[in-house]
Formats: C-alpha cells, structure tokens, sequence
C-alpha cells in the first residue's frame, strides 16, 4: 500500500495484504521472488503486520497465504536463490500437484471447461473437439502443463469459425506433434490454410464488412478482394464469404 503524500498527486490506497485481511493471498510463482523481496515478505509472515510506503505506523493482517511454483525450491536453498527459513514459513501444508502429463485423464474435462470459456469469448456455439483432436493431446507431453493447454484451445477457437475443433486446429510444436507413422504434413495446417482460417474469422467479426476487415487485416480492399476470390477456389468448408 501507499500512503497519501509521497509524491505528488498520490493518493493514499490499500495493499494486497490490507484488502485481504480476513481472507487469503496467493502468492503464484512464489520461487521468482527477488531475495530482497523473500526478505520483506518473511518480516510479513512472521510479524503478521505491515507497513505502507510513505507510512509511520505498522498495520496489522489477519491473512492466509497460498502459494504455488514450478520449481523445486529446495534446489534454490542449496544454490542459495531462495531463503530457507521462508521456505519453511510457507511450508506448513503442502500438496504436490504432478504436471499434467502424468495425469492425462484430466485433459478431457480441462479441455471442456477452456472450449467453454474461449467459445462464449469468440461467440461460438456448441463448441466441441473430434476424437482425434483430442487423442493428439492425450499424446502430448505438454512441458507448459495446463497454461500449455489453454494457449492451445484458445489459439485453436481464434482461428475457425467452426464450433467443432479438428486435429489440424491445433498448433503443437513440430518436434512433438507428429509420432511414428504419422505424417507432418497431415498433423499441421498448410500456412495459407490458416491465412484463409483467419481472414474468414475477421470477415466473420466484421459481418462481410469488407472495408471494415480490410483495416484489420492491414491490407487495402482490393487486395482483400483479391485475396477472398484465390481462396474461395480453393476451400471446401463452406466458410461464409458474404460481403458488403
């Protein structure tokens, strides 16, 4: 928090901990913390007060801390990037959460939930993934863990105008998507396939406007124009190319 009068214009508002009191603060990636940071925060923990910049008089906080990260915080003591005794301040209950890839049988129901959320976002409806979508993730080994997944469901809706979600919708890197006896080719979309995928989405946005997506896309009408009739002699999906 800060307090009023430490520059000018400033006004005096509440910190995190002081907006939370009674509550709970997540500390996410708790590991990337700066030394001197780990510092203040272990004075926090065990003082249970604060103080704020600009301030005279310490406050006290009633508050719970959750914490999470990636990396193995014990390692960091041993190379001496993160404090021991904050380490075991924020140790009083751990849970281990395995990465995804060791928990496989999550990936349908987390697939659901992010078709959910990113088709309300893109106005689809009834969004659903084929089989074969989903048994390519059920194939990846996804070192991102869930933030990997939810990029790629997003980035899947972003670029269709079809609710239903294919194997060639998903991006995996290329080291990792093709296994053995599967072809690349086959695996990821040509590169003017996703062109044509994302100026139908744009003249989707813009309801046929062509003027409209033409500004989007950066690029005059006419070239719009021409780039529409080239594709349209190619694509067999029925997106609609109506303009106005």
């Amino acid at each position: 928090g800060i307090e009023r009068g430490v520059a000018t214009g400033v006004e005096a508002r509440p910190g995190k901990f002081e907006l939370a009191r009674g509550g709970t603060v997540f500390l996410d990636e708790v590991g990337d913390i700066p030394l001197a940071l780990q510092a203040k925060l272990l004075r926090v923990l065990q003082e249970r007060e604060i103080e704020k910049l600009g301030g005279r008089r310490r406050i006290p906080v009633d508050v719970r801390i959750l914490s999470a990260t990636h990396r193995n915080l014990e390692e960091m003591i041993e190379r001496s990037e993160f404090r021991q005794d904050l380490y075991y301040r924020l140790k009083v209950v751990e849970i281990v959460l395995p990465p995804l890839r060791e928990r496989k049988e999550d990936i349908p129901k987390l697939v659901r939930f992010f078709l959910d959320k990113y088709g309300k976002r893109e106005g689809l409806r009834d969004v659903r993934i084929t089989q074969d979508a989903l048994q390519k993730l059920m194939r990846y080994q996804f070192a991102g863990n869930v933030r990997e997944l939810e990029n790629l469901i997003e980035g899947a809706l972003a670029l269709t105008t079809d609710p239903v979600i294919d194997s060639g919708d998903l991006l995996l890197p290329v080291s990792v998507s093709a296994t053995a006896g599967e072809e690349l080719s086959a695996d990821l979309p040509k590169l003017n396939e996703l062109q044509r995928r994302y100026i139908a989405r744009v003249l989707a946005f813009t309801g046929g406007n062509m003027s409209k997506a033409a500004k989007i896309l950066g690029v005059d009408r006419k070239t719009l124009y021409r780039m529409r009739a080239a594709m349209s002699q190619n694509t067999t999906s029925g997106e609609n190319w109506d303009v106005h």
